[in-house]
């Protein structure tokens, strides 16, 4: 095969993404089908979390979250979006890295944000003062312009309908030099990970999901979204187009989550 036709295999492979995967019908929109899959398995998300990462899931976003600390003031009063929050772990964490920040958390599930806004009630004073959750889609972000300091994505971009157009989206709130955050699942590289992790998410996942969640497709689609989408360099690749800098992306847990970093020009 040529550079050329291999270049032009990875971008045929970058665009559509996951962007055509759905949970349900395949005629039907995605951001909808998505959030009515959240509304459906919200009440064991976390549970599914923890079950299917080994616990790792927190290790991943106090990493991930710890590489844009560092280019942060955490004492200064940030303002922080967290798209696609679900049930607002990352937004709690934020919470605690920047206590004096205003963090607002968004999703296109009611259910989700349900839960997210029940644990809001429980958390201490702090968390209830900085923390706000409001329904919100990555295409339209109900914002001014040059409003963020930072934004933060979990477990959310394979998801999105139009990546591109979310990207530039986020740009659009994010002030000059502010940070986007991104963490998201992967395939590992590695010959012998790659097969542990085939074997384990083919046979595993789904009939836990299935099980669990009472929604035969949704833990399906979380593996079939995970490998459509862009990953590594293509996604970093993706994030130049929309037009940030300083992209890079780190591996965590070899290969199975990567986290990436770029930032709005000044």
């Amino acid at each position: 095969m040529s550079k050329k036709s291999k270049l032009k295999t990875k971008q045929d492979r970058a665009l559509p993404g996951a962007e055509g995967v759905k949970p349900y019908d395949s005629e039907g929109g995605k951001t909808r089908q998505v959030a009515e899959m959240f509304d459906h398995i919200s009440p064991v998300y976390d549970m599914m979390n923890r079950a299917m990462s080994f616990g790792l899931h927190r290790y991943w976003r106090n990493r991930a979250l710890r590489l844009v600390t560092e280019k942060l003031d955490a004492a200064a009063p940030l303002h922080i979006l967290d798209i696609a929050t679900g049930t607002g772990d990352v937004a709690f964490e934020l919470s605690r890295r920047f206590p004096n920040a205003s963090i607002t958390g968004i999703d296109i599930s009611d259910g989700m944000l349900n839960l997210a806004r029940a644990k809001l009630d429980q958390a201490g004073s702090r968390a209830c003062h900085n923390i706000t959750f409001r329904r919100g889609d990555s295409l339209d972000i109900h914002a001014d312009d040059n409003t963020y300091d930072l934004v933060t994505v979990a477990y959310g971009v394979r998801n999105f309908e139009r990546l591109a157009d979310s990207y530039r989206e986020a740009m659009r709130v994010m002030k000059p030099g502010a940070w986007l955050c991104i963490i998201e699942l992967s395939e590992p590289r590695g010959r012998v990970t790659h097969a542990g992790y085939k074997f384990y998410s083919r046979s595993f996942i789904p009939t836990m999901g299935r099980l669990v969640s009472g929604d035969p497709r949704a833990y399906s689609y979380l593996l079939e979204s995970i490998h459509a989408a862009p990953q590594r360099d293509e996604m970093a690749e993706l994030q130049r187009q929309a037009g940030f800098t300083d992209c890079s992306w780190t591996d965590m847990t070899m290969g199975v989550v990567t986290a990436y970093l770029c930032r709005k020009p000044l």
